[in-house]
């Protein structure tokens, strides 16, 4: 997740207002030929965010956890996404976590997703906040992917993303770096490797237009707080505008808007931004039969005294590995649907 999230979206998220009207019929658009709507995902976090200069325990694990009971606890929480649709999880990784004896546990996440059919995107966040998304230790970084590709390379339901919202670099450093990554990590094969967009993953035209990803799929992110306010019909515009002439391989790894605010997103004449803002996000997502992770199931930034981040889709409930799923928004679940064409 963007770090920017916490200073942009919070206090719009908390002053969102609702305005409930009469239902109107989604304008159509004629669709480009894509082929990701395979990928309907959702972000696994750790509650407090992804960026840490420590091990990553996600929502609903403790580092005390076993690997069978990370597995079990893995498992219930699948099949509470998967009554949804879910049959992919965006995981994070890092150096602090791969490699130790809590990555051993870890990777039940991982096993158990794929074992059941899953399709698993890895993807690198870098050291905390400071480290002003930039890879902060290249060889630490390095040594990393060669562990996790040696042990998921032949695995076809396993990606790779080198790493998340790469916006410390110029435009030709991050093309140069994940060039970089994919001449030494050969065991990750181009067609399961997800390169970001430049600056927080939020435009692909550089990258698109770069022929040494050619064969690979691109990582997507478009949030409301990242821009001013729009229109539904620019909200729109802009989302395919930064796709680029890539909507075919690209997956929205991360959009998200408030779930626990009682936004109506099956309204399509709402003037409220974060409903515009996800009606459009998915429609492009729909017109180009494109895949996304929404951003997140659960964990994330809590937000205000909650205790949780507002965006997430589901509320945490049970003990032990019996732990079960709640859905906050219904009509934000039913339009995250939509998008993934169902």
């Amino acid at each position: 997740m963007n770090k920017t999230r916490q200073a942009w979206g919070r206090v719009v998220g908390a002053l969102a207002a609702i305005t409930l009207v009469p239902i109107a019929a989604v304008s159509g658009a004629s669709p480009a030929s894509a082929a990701t709507n395979q990928f309907r995902g959702m972000n696994w976090a750790v509650l407090g965010d992804n960026f840490s200069t420590g091990p990553l325990v996600l929502h609903g694990l403790s580092q005390s956890d076993s690997n069978a009971t990370v597995r079990a606890k893995a498992n219930a929480l699948y099949d509470d996404m998967a009554a949804i649709g879910v049959n992919t999880v965006r995981l994070p990784i890092n150096t602090h976590t791969v490699g130790t004896a809590w990555w051993e546990n870890y990777r039940g996440a991982i096993d158990a997703a794929t074992a059941r059919g899953f399709k698993v995107i890895l993807a690198y966040w870098e050291d905390g906040a400071a480290s002003g998304g930039r890879i902060t230790n290249l060889a630490a970084w390095n040594t990393m992917w060669s562990r996790v590709t040696y042990l998921y390379g032949s695995n076809t339901n396993v990606y790779f993303e080198p790493m998340n919202e790469p916006h410390g670099y110029s435009s030709a450093d991050w093309r140069n770096v994940a060039a970089n990554w994919m001449s030494y990590h050969y065991s990750a094969v181009p067609s399961r490797t997800l390169i970001g967009g430049t600056g927080y993953s939020q435009d692909l035209r550089d990258i698109c237009n770069d022929s040494r990803f050619s064969g690979t799929l691109l990582s997507f992110h478009h949030y409301a707080f990242f821009y001013s306010a729009m229109t539904y019909d620019a909200f729109r515009s802009h989302v395919q505008t930064r796709l680029g002439n890539c909507a075919s391989r690209a997956i929205v790894t991360e959009y998200g808007a408030p779930m626990s605010t009682g936004l109506n997103y099956a309204n399509a004449s709402s003037t409220d931004n974060f409903v515009r803002h996800i009606r459009a996000v998915t429609q492009v997502m729909r017109d180009n039969q494109m895949g996304g992770t929404y951003w997140p199931a659960l964990g994330g930034k809590p937000t205000g005294s909650l205790g949780y981040d507002h965006y997430s889709m589901f509320g945490l409930s049970g003990s032990g590995t019996n732990l079960n799923l709640t859905v906050r928004n219904a009509s934000g679940r039913d339009r995250i649907r939509y998008g993934w064409g169902l």
